[in-house]
């Protein structure tokens, strides 16, 4: 037999009013304390996907390379049409024949002192202008006919999907579940006695802090010292 999908808004809405000591066990929410506590796990849940790494948002995004093109934006109304990326991850080259090179990434201050942003070529870099309702994505060298061969690809994290129904599944995992509902209750506890909302926010803030420290990658991580030293300044010599 199929076990009950408690990783739902309302499963979550109603433990974390419990949690709150809002409600007593076997108690039914009402409408408003359903709808405040679906606004809330909305907020909670667009905040959460900007701390740690998010491996399950995570995708690597073709993007199809046109000669002569330089800008390539992200979102509903983007060049490429999906919901806006919070950010880009990282990028690389593939040619033709599927042989990868990667792509350095620029800052605001290195994108502007580009003498030459019109220059045609291989592409190396990428700088990402972060705009309310789309990423754009400038490469350079702006791709001419043989990069344009290739195509470029980007490592998205992508946006959490946010619920409409009490019922559907949360797009996080299991495992985050303990994590929402603490956080819920402790947006919910405002105004309770002194105990209460200690406990609510002691547990909220171990839970997130135990998920984000196990949301990491497998294989170790590699710091390399960064080439572009043309840009250092200070230093003796």
């Amino acid at each position: 037999m199929t076990a009950p999908n408690n990783h739902t808004p309302v499963s979550i809405i109603s433990d974390a009013y419990f949690d709150a000591g809002l409600t007593q066990e076997g108690q039914v929410l009402n409408s408003e304390q359903t709808v405040m506590g679906m606004r809330k796990l909305t907020d909670i849940v667009n905040l959460f996907q900007t701390q740690g790494l998010k491996l399950w948002l995570n995708e690597d995004k073709t993007v199809p390379l046109v000669a002569g093109t330089g800008t390539y934006t992200l979102g509903p109304a983007g060049s490429m049409v999906m919901a806006k990326p919070p950010r880009v991850i990282d990028a690389y080259y593939a040619d033709v024949n599927g042989i990868r090179r990667p792509l350095v990434p620029l800052a605001w201050s290195e994108y502007v002192r580009l003498s030459q942003v019109s220059q045609t070529g291989q592409i190396n870099s990428y700088f990402v202008d972060k705009q309310q309702t789309q990423l754009s994505v400038f490469f350079w060298l702006i791709p001419d006919a043989v990069a344009a061969t290739g195509a470029a690809h980007l490592v998205l994290q992508n946006q959490v999907t946010n619920f409409i129904t009490l019922t559907e599944t949360m797009n996080f995992p299991l495992e985050w579940r303990i994590a929402l509902r603490w956080a819920l209750a402790d947006e919910l506890a405002t105004g309770q006695p002194q105990a209460i909302m200690d406990r609510c926010q002691a547990r909220a803030t171990a839970y997130r802090l135990m998920l984000e420290d196990w949301d990491v990658e497998d294989a170790p991580t590699r710091f390399t010292p960064d080439g572009r030293s043309q840009y250092t300044a200070g230093g003796f010599r």
